[in-house]
Parts: structure tokens; C-alpha cells; sequence
């Protein structure tokens, strides 16, 4: 891949060096990509896109027909599109058109706004994005320009902490050798800065604008792609050509800090920019309950093509052997005398009457009370972070109630599981432990807040908010002990930290891990302060003096190694080797001499490893002049060598660093986010198996996992796969399953207020069950028993809204018993409250339901007069009996259902009802008849059927008929099998009036056996940087629930949830005092 001559420029069409082919109107597939600077004209040929981002689906044009053609993917939706056409056909329409597209109309629509809704946040988005200003070199001057007016080919100034607005080439930086150091958090989110260092050519550009504009360089690269380490690419400029590598690019969504201004050339805009890239199209999602659900749809429609197969085969039997004597009375057609076809007809016919038993009016319920559901997640003010003034943010409005399913949690480790922020807690130095507090009987505590803080108010260079509480150890440095006094040297001069002085004259130190930050202000709060470095020497202030330490030579640290020296010459003359790195590699290189010490710091390192805390072993070694010349001699034979370069400088590494002398250890803290342990146990209680991906040390995954109490002690058996293959990790883990095999390892579960959304959706199937209109065969026509207009209404306006306030409102236990009882959550995952077996129960219910409605009010009526001495067995009158009998019981039965009342919940119940009557007596009215006489034919009747005292006796031994099985079964299954659910429930009643028990902070202590805690968070590569001088500086710039128990000191806090638990199911299961 080479870029081509500059007098030599590729025109739309043209193709060199297999490069790209375009052609005039569309762009074809990218294999590499040119870029001109400050060439807008020339880059334009080959139609790369403008910075602009798109993360919407929708705009004003396309809105409805893709919306529509997205929601007619739906089953259901086309299945009721179909029953309109159906209803168009006057041969075979038994219901009037409205009946079906009202309620298709108001699904359409409501999850049309949703839609809607959904995307216009995502316009906002993206428009607060592509509108951010950025400084622009166009016309020899910087303007500020619109991020999605950016252009290939653009120069663009950023400054510090700033946002990249594009995939750019370093071009040069405030910083020496034109370093910039960035945060690539908004990439993998990794606090830790990142050094990218421009070329040297172009370096030298610095800041002047003339000199920039001019910059008409061309860079030949690779094509649009998601890697993000890696790039190549070659600059071709002024004759030369120059590679480039990731080093040298800055990408979107990265962002500048700790240096004062940078300018770079955009390579990659907008959908092209590794981020975009990575971003990846938006695939639609389905939960678990949205594809059951589309399942028992399907069982339902095909009942329903069952039912509509069985009434025509009827039909046509009937039309054969009775039909002919009515068909001379009637004027029947000659093509309507074949009973076969007859039996066709009647077929369609019964599927529109019958539609209703598809809930098409499930869909839209389950869609409104996600979206209420995700704003009571918006609106948690337990989920608020004050810290950053950051509510939770539910982004999606389609997997609410996977919350209350979850089986599995991944997570990652920086910034999620812990802060990113190291501190120095504990130290072991020649045997001896500092950091530790002790009380007055000199027994060892954690009680910080009790104990003084050392003070530092005598070193000017402090860092405030560092504390230590071990007075111990400011004793032995002002005795002189020189085993202390070496160990802190040690961590003032084995690092890679780079120091600047700010305006007040206070050290910054710019680190390229939390870690060496750490140990690194440790030593200058202790005495031991690094002032500056270059790439030959190192100075520190050691107790007010001032010493430079030739820096001799720098082994870096790498994965492999997991360890880091410098070699140094002090004042004296004398050369010494310091070294810090994991416990387990350093202790085989120790001089024999040190067995004794060794024992002793190895018990101190599992003291700390069993306290959660990241250690590193301290060594050194002295050196002969003579032998380390011999010795950086043939390193430097290495470093010029051609074949196996790498390998020879390992070599040299490990014969020098042999026989050290230990001086011990140090103990950081890698402080977890609050409440992560909490958090931990109760998943872990909950059956939630949790999983951390984390790209450090296996020894800091370990170190990690006993922290948070992902790990603990009583896991005896603790397997480490490190398999590099699939057929490798399979076989590791095959045989870690046969060591477990036998052993009994219970889970408990958890659960979240999601957990009332499942059952909800029976709730509605039952309805649209109990609402599968019967068929009155009369003269063989079908009628249906329900007027047209209560079909239509039934759903959107009699039972709707009741539905929606449980699903949304309801919860069976409070928040606070959810989160004492973790093992409230199983049935979510199992799948318990929604289910084939529960879906047939409905239907079984809904059957049961079907046939009190019918036959009680049926046998009442037959052959009975009214009070008045006339027929009351009228159509009319039995239609109105029956279907007021049917909003009553659902009414009654999602009272029932309904565990936690609000005012909204009685509104909407209470109101239904009422709401039915009101439409009732209006639609019979002789108002409403004298305006649409076809439409509103039963003039009176509602008045006339509802003013008998036995029509009230019927809807009463109908609604009793219907409820009563379930209340009575309820009841019992409650008293003799009652849940876990139930339980608390009824705990909570009996408890209402109780006095809250007061909880004791808890307090974790925990023991460990010998393991290593080594931790440290760097990147190989730093120590070159440093001794080839390039990021040096030339100067310095600028309230509980009564469900807790008492927490006793004898026990761990862990211990004590489980414990509590266990006695609180122990307890529900004993007491049966608590009735319904």
C-alpha cells in the first residue's frame, strides 16, 4: 500500500495501487483510504462522509411507512388487518368493520407515539452532538465550526479536556516531542491516560498556524474499520514517507487531558470513526415474555381455526338436513343453497365473531406499562447518584421485566466494581508490618475514625488528602532506619510517574497507573518526594535534601516479567538495582541469605491478601561497576540486533535480576464503589451467577473477586481455567465439573419489583378469554349475544385502564422486604408467574368463566316473566345481563389481583364500571336513537332490563358464581401451601404497626491462607518512552425494614445475611397465625 505522487492525484474512477474505485454517484466498497490535508476540494472526490452521526431510525418522511411496515411484522396486527378485509365482504361480515379497527387503529397508534417518542430522544441526541463547536483551520484561520460540518481532510485544535470530535492523526502538542496524553474511558472504559506522540516531522509544526495551513500532507491508510489498537498507515510529505501506527491517532470519543492544546488531521469521520464503527447497527430485541407470548397467540389462533372448522362443519350438516325448509321462506339465492359452500362462508364468518379471543389489546397493555415502568426507573431516587447529579436511565423501553429474570451478570471490574483509585493502606519493611492500629490493649482494629492521623503538615509537598494512622512508621524514618529508608527510595525512584509543578508550585504528577500514583505519593508524604527526571537521571528529595540519581538503565515491566527495575548510580558512586513487582516471581530471584525474611513477608503478604489488598514485593541488589558494564554492553548488542531482539533482552533481564536482596512489601487499596459488597452477596443469595471481565493480572482478578466477596474462604475449591483454546477451556472446565461433582452448593434468590409485571399478562388473557362472544344460531345466520358496540369497547375503555394501574402500580411485597429477601426473586427466574401450565389454568378459568356467564343468566330467564308480568327472555335484555355481569366480574377479579392499592387503582377499577354505565344507558337512550336509529336499536332497554330486582339477582349469582372458586381456592392454597411471597405478605400486615428494629453497621473481618495478592495496573512500553526523552519537558507549565435482625460482633456480616435469611423463611414457615 502506497500513497500516490502528489503531482499524481487519483481522479473519481481511477484505480492505482489497488486502492479504491469510485464511481460518480456511489461509492464503492473501501479497501484504502486518501486523505489530503486542508484539501476539502480533493478529498471530496471520494465522497467520504461528513462527521455528521445518525443514530436515529425515523425522520418526517419515513416515519409512517417504515413504522407501519415494522409494526405489521407483528402476528397479531396483520391477523386483525386481515379480519377488516374479511369484514369489508357483506356474504360473510357478522360484525360491523368498527368493531375491529378501532381497537387495531388505537394499538397502531399508541405504539406509534411510542416510537415516536423514542426516537425523537434519539434526534436529541444526536443533535446535541453534531452541534458541538470545535476550532477548525480553514482559510489559514481557526473558526469555530459544528462537529458534523468537519470534513476529511480538516485540521482541527483540540484543548484540554476536550472531546475528539473525529479520528484524527496526531500532528504536534504542547508537550515535549509532541506527546498528548488522553482518556479513553468513552472506549473501553479505562481511566487510566494513554500517551500518543506525533511524528517528528510534523511535531515541529507546534502551534503555528501559518505553518499548519500549509501542511499539505497525504495520508494513505487502511479502510474504515472497529479495531481499535490497531492502524497502519503511511504520511507522504515534502518527499518522504513516514508509517504510522495507533501511536500516532486519536480517536473519537477519547478525550485530551493533562496537555494544554494539540492540532490533528481527521482521517475517519463521522459513521467511519472506529467508535462509530464499533457502534454497530441496532438490533431489535425480544424478552422471553414477548416471544411465550407470541407462542400461545399462535396456540390461540390456531384454536380459533379449529373452532371455526368445527361450527362450519356443523353448519353445512345443518344447511343439509334443515336448511331446505327455510330457504323458499327466506328468498335464498340459488348459488346459497349448496351446503358446502354454505359451511365456507359460516367459516369466515365465525373467525370474525370470534376474534376477540386473540388479545390483540395484550400487546399495547405490555408496551404502556414498559413504558411507565421505565420511568419509575428514571425517577428512582434510591438509583440517583448525587455525586455526579446522575439518575438511573432506562434507554430502552422493550426489556423491562428481564430485571425480574436475570440469570447471569457481567460486569466489568475498572469503574464498574471499583473506583480506579488506589491508596496506599499497609507496608511490610524488614519483617515488620506499618499501618496497622492497634488499641490500647494492643489488640489489632479497624477502628480508623478513633485513631490520629499521622501528620504531614511539616512536608510543604503533602498530599492532603493521603492518610496513614501508623506512627510507627514517621518513627523509624526519624530514627534513620536504613532498611526504611531504602524501601521508600525505592518507591520515589522505580516508577515511570512524570512530574510537573503548577502555578502554585505544587508537584503534579501525571501517572500512567493508579498504582505507581499511589506508591508513589506514599513515599512523598513519608519524606521521600520524586522533584523531576530526565532521560539520563532521576531527582528526588530525601527528608529535605536534594539527591540526582543517574539513571543507568530502565527494565520494563511486561505481563510476562510482572515486575520493574531501574538501575541507578547514586552520589556515592554506587550502583544499585531496585526492583518491585509480584511476590511470586521476585521471591525466586532473592539471594539465599533472605529465607528468613522471606517466611516472614510472606505471611505478612497473605495477611494482606486476605484484607483485599494489592501487593507488591520490594527487592534491590547491588551492583559491581564492572560487572554491569560487561553486563549493558552486551544489552546494548541486543537492542542492535536484528533476529531474535526480544528474546536476547528477556535474557539479559533475568541474569541481572537474580540474587536481590528483600527489603518487603507494599498493600494498596483498590477502593470498590460503595455497596459493592452488599450488592455481591445479595446477587449471590439471589441465584444470580456473576461473572467480571477485566482485562488485568489473573493474580488482581483473584485479588478482586475475595474484595467484593465474589470469592470467599469457605470456597474450598477455587478452579482457574487458562486454557487458550475452546477445545482447552472445554476440557478444564470438564474436569472442574468432575472435582465438584457430588458436592451440594445451594443458591438463594432475589427480587425486584418487576416481579408483578409477569402475571399480568395472564390477567389480560383471561379477559380476552372470558370475552370470546357466544354465537346464537338463528335461521342459520350467526348473531352474536354481545352488542357490536360492547366488543369494540370492552377492551379500550371497560377493562383497560385496571389492567394498566396493576401492572404499573402493583407489588406484592415492599421494596425494602425485596431486598432483605433475596430469595423473593426465583420465581422471576424460573419463569413461575408466566408459563404454558399457568396459561392453560387461565384458559381453564376463562372456560369455566364463560359458562356461568351464559347458562345462569340462560336458565334464569327461561319462561320467566318480569314484575311487571311481562317476557323478560328477550335478546335485548339477556345481551344486557350478561355483559353486565361480565365487566363486574373482571372488575372484581383484578381486584383481587391487585396486592397493592393506590388511588389511581380504585379510580381506575370503581371507575371502569361506573364508566360502563354511563355508556350503557346513553347508547340506549332516546337521544342517541334519534340520531343514528341503525346503529342504536335497543331504545330503552338497559333502562327497562337494570330497574328489575331479578335481573340484579342474576348478575349477583353470576358474579358470585364466577369469583368464588378462586377466592376459595386462593385461600387455601395460601393457609396450606402458602409461597414465599405470601409469607412476607402477610408478615408485612401483621407488621405495620411494629417498631423497626435499628440495624448495626456490619463489619467485615476475614482471614486467609497463603495466596498471592499481587496487583498492578500497568502497560509495557513506558520505561522507553521515558529514557528516549520524548514525554520530558523542556519547563514546567501551568431507614430498614423490621425484616433485619441484629447483627452480632462474633460473626461476619455475610455470615449474618444468610443466617438472617434462613430464620426469616424459618419463621414465615412456623407461623400460621396470620390469616387472610
Amino acid at each position: 500500500m502506497g500513497p500516490p505522487d502528489q503531482g499524481q492525484l487519483l481522479r473519481p474512477g481511477e484505480k492505482k495501487s489497488g486502492a479504491i474505485m469510485f464511481c460518480s454517484k456511489k461509492k464503492s466498497l473501501e479497501v484504502e483510504r486518501i486523505v489530503k490535508a486542508n484539501d476539502r476540494e480533493y478529498n471530496e472526490k471520494y465522497q467520504y462522509t461528513d462527521n455528521r452521526i445518525h443514530t436515529c431510525k425515523y425522520n418526517i418522511l419515513t416515519f409512517l411507512p417504515i413504522n407501519l411496515f415494522e409494526q405489521f411484522q407483528r402476528v397479531a396486527n396483520v391477523y386483525f388487518l386481515f379480519l377488516l378485509i374479511l369484514q369489508l365482504i357483506p356474504e360473510i361480515s357478522s360484525l360491523t368493520w368498527f368493531t375491529t379497527i378501532v381497537p387495531l387503529v388505537l394499538v397502531v397508534t399508541m405504539t406509534a407515539v411510542k416510537d415516536a417518542t423514542d426516537d425523537y430522544f434519539r434526534h436529541k441526541s444526536d443533535n446535541q452532538v453534531n452541534n458541538r463547536q470545535s476550532e477548525v483551520l480553514i482559510d489559514s484561520k481557526l473558526q469555530n465550526e459544528k462537529w458534523m460540518n468537519v470534513k476529511v481532510g480538516d485540521i482541527i485544535k483540540l484543548e484540554n479536556n476536550q472531546f475528539v470530535a473525529a479520528d484524527l492523526l496526531l500532528l504536534s502538542s504542547s508537550e515535549p516531542h509532541g506527546l498528548c496524553y488522553i482518556e479513553t474511558a468513552e472506549l473501553d472504559g479505562e481511566t487510566n491516560l494513554k500517551v500518543r506522540h506525533a511524528l517528528s516531522v510534523t511535531s515541529e509544526l507546534g502551534a503555528d498556524i501559518s505553518r499548519l495551513a500549509k501542511f499539505d500532507g497525504i495520508v494513505v491508510c487502511e479502510a474504515p474499520n472497529n479495531k481499535l489498537d490497531k492502524f497502519t498507515g503511511v504520511l507522504s510529505w515534502k518527499g518522504s514517507k513516514h508509517s504510522l501506527n495507533n501511536e500516532k491517532i486519536i480517536l473519537r470519543g477519547c478525550v485530551l487531558r493533562n496537555t494544554s492544546w494539540c492540532f490533528g488531521m481527521v482521517i475517519f469521520a463521522g459513521p467511519d470513526t472506529k467508535l462509530m464503527q464499533n457502534s454497530g447497527k441496532t438490533k431489535f430485541k425480544r424478552t422471553s415474555i414477548d416471544r411465550l407470548m407470541n407462542t400461545l397467540v399462535l396456540w390461540i389462533f390456531g384454536f380459533l381455526i379449529c373452532l371455526g372448522i368445527i361450527l362450519a362443519i356443523g353448519n353445512s350438516i345443518w344447511e343439509n338436513q334443515v336448511g331446505d325448509q327455510f330457504r323458499t321462506f327466506l328468498f335464498w339465492n340459488e348459488g346459497e343453497k349448496n351446503s358446502v359452500f354454505s359451511g365456507f362462508l359460516t367459516f369466515w364468518s365465525y373467525i370474525i365473531i370470534l376474534n376477540t379471543v386473540v388479545p390483540i389489546s395484550l400487546y399495547v397493555s405490555v408496551e404502556v406499562i414498559r413504558l411507565g415502568h421505565s420511568y419509575f426507573i428514571n425517577w428512582d431516587r434510591k438509583m440517583y447518584y448525587s455525586g455526579k447529579a446522575t439518575p438511573a436511565q432506562a434507554r430502552t423501553t422493550t426489556l423491562n421485566e428481564e430485571l425480574g429474570q436475570i440469570e447471569y451478570v457481567f460486569s466489568d471490574k475498572t469503574g464498574t466494581l471499583t473506583e480506579n483509585i488506589m491508596t496506599f493502606k499497609k507496608c511490610s519493611i524488614n519483617g515488620r508490618i506499618y499501618g496497622e492500629v492497634h488499641d490500647v490493649l494492643g489488640q489489632k482494629t479497624d477502628m480508623t475514625k478513633k485513631k490520629e492521623a499521622v501528620g504531614f503538615s511539616v512536608n510543604p509537598q503533602a498530599d492532603r488528602t493521603f492518610q496513614f494512622f501508623d506512627h510507627h512508621l514517621m518513627e523509624s524514618i526519624k530514627m534513620g532506619d536504613p532498611k526504611v529508608h531504602e524501601f521508600l527510595r525505592l518507591l520515589a525512584l522505580c516508577h515511570t510517574v512524570m512530574s510537573e509543578e503548577n502555578s502554585a508550585g505544587e508537584l503534579i504528577y501525571q501517572v500512567q497507573s493508579p498504582d505507581e500514583g499511589a506508591l508513589v505519593t506514599a513515599a512523598k508524604n513519608l519524606g521521600f518526594i520524586f522533584k523531576s527526571r530526565t532521560p539520563e537521571t532521576i531527582t528526588i528529595e530525601e527528608l529535605g535534601t536534594l539527591v540526582t540519581y543517574q539513571l543507568l538503565a530502565f527494565l520494563d515491566f511486561n505481563n510476562f516479567r510482572k515486575r520493574m527495575s531501574v538501575i541507578v548510580r547514586n552520589p556515592e558512586g554506587q550502583i544499585k538495582l531496585y526492583s518491585k513487582g509480584a511476590d511470586t516471581i521476585l521471591f525466586e530471584r532473592l539471594h539465599p541469605s533472605n529465607e528468613d525474611l522471606l517466611t516472614l513477608t510472606s505471611d505478612h503478604l497473605s495477611e494482606f491478601a486476605g484484607e483485599g489488598l494489592r501487593t507488591l514485593a520490594i527487592a534491590y541488589r547491588d551492583l559491581d561497576d564492572k560487572y554491569f558494564k560487561e553486563w549493558h554492553k552486551m544489552l546494548e548488542d541486543a537492542n542492535a540486533a536484528v533476529d531474535e531482539r526480544d528474546e536476547r533482552i528477556a535474557g539479559l533481564y533475568e541474569e541481572i535480576e537474580r540474587d536481590l536482596m528483600l527489603l518487603g512489601a507494599t498493600a494498596v487499596e483498590d477502593k470498590l464503589q460503595e455497596g459493592v459488597i452488599e450488592t455481591v452477596t445479595s446477587l449471590s443469595l439471589a441465584n444470580i451467577k456473576i461473572w467480571v471481565l477485566t482485562g488485568d493480572k489473573q493474580e488482581t482478578a483473584i485479588n478482586i473477586g475475595y474484595a467484593c466477596n465474589m470469592l470467599t474462604d469457605d470456597m474450598h475449591d477455587v478452579f482457574i481455567i487458562a486454557g487458550n483454546t475452546a477445545v482447552e477451556v472445554r476440557e478444564e472446565l470438564r474436569k472442574a465439573k468432575e472435582n465438584l461433582f457430588g458436592q451440594n452448593r445451594s443458591f438463594s434468590n432475589g427480587h425486584v419489583v418487576f416481579e408483578k409485571k409477569q402475571p399480568l399478562e395472564l390477567d389480560s388473557v383471561v379477559e380476552e378469554t372470558v370475552t370470546g362472544d357466544y354465537a346464537l344460531i338463528i335461521n342459520g345466520h350467526s348473531l352474536t349475544v354481545y352488542d357490536q358496540w360492547f366488543i369494540t369497547l370492552f377492551n379500550i375503555v371497560y377493562t383497560s385502564l385496571p389492567v394498566l394501574a396493576m401492572g404499573i402500580f402493583d407489588q406484592d411485597v415492599n421494596d425494602q422486604n425485596s431486598m432483605d429477601c433475596p430469595q423473593l426473586y426465583k420465581p422471576g427466574q424460573l419463569n413461575l408467574l408466566f408459563n404454558k401450565h399457568k396459561f392453560f389454568i387461565c384458559v381453564a378459568h376463562g372456560i369455566y368463566t364463560s359458562l356461568v356467564l351464559f347458562f345462569i343468566p340462560y336458565g334464569a330467564f327461561y319462561n320467566v316473566a318480569g314484575e311487571d308480568g311481562q317476557h323478560i327472555a328477550d335478546y335485548q335484555s339477556f345481551a344486557v345481563t350478561m355483559a353486565t355481569s361480565l365487566v363486574i366480574v373482571v372488575s372484581v377479579q383484578i381486584a383481587l389481583d391487585t396486592s397493592y392499592w393506590t388511588i389511581i387503582n380504585h379510580v381506575f377499577v370503581w371507575g371502569s364500571i361506573a364508566t360502563y354505565f354511563s355508556i350503557l344507558f346513553t347508547m340506549h337512550s332516546n337521544g342517541l336513537f334519534g340520531i343514528f336509529p341503525r346503529q342504536f336499536p335497543f331504545v330503552g332497554n338497559a333502562r327497562h332490563s337494570l330497574t328489575q330486582k331479578c335481573i340484579w339477582l342474576v348478575i349477583l349469582l353470576t358474579t358470585v358464581a364466577s369469583v368464588m372458586p378462586v377466592v376459595a381456592f386462593r385461600f387455601l392454597k395460601v393457609d396450606l401451601f402458602p409461597t414465599l411471597s405470601d409469607q412476607i405478605r402477610q408478615w408485612q400486615k401483621a407488621q405495620k404497626k411494629a417498631r423497626p428494629l435499628r440495624r448495626r453497621k456490619p463489619q467485615t473481618r476475614r482471614s486467609s491462607s497463603r495466596r498471592s495478592g499481587y496487583a498492578f495496573a500497568h502497560q509495557e512500553g513506558y520505561g522507553e518512552l521515558i529514557t528516549s526523552g520524548k514525554n520530558m519537558r523542556a519547563k514546567n507549565p501551568p431507614p430498614t425494614s423490621g425484616l433485619e435482625k441484629t447483627l452480632y460482633n462474633s460473626t461476619s456480616w455475610i455470615e449474618n445475611l444468610c443466617k438472617k435469611t434462613t430464620d426469616t423463611v424459618s419463621s414465615f414457615s412456623q407461623d400460621k397465625t396470620v390469616k387472610l
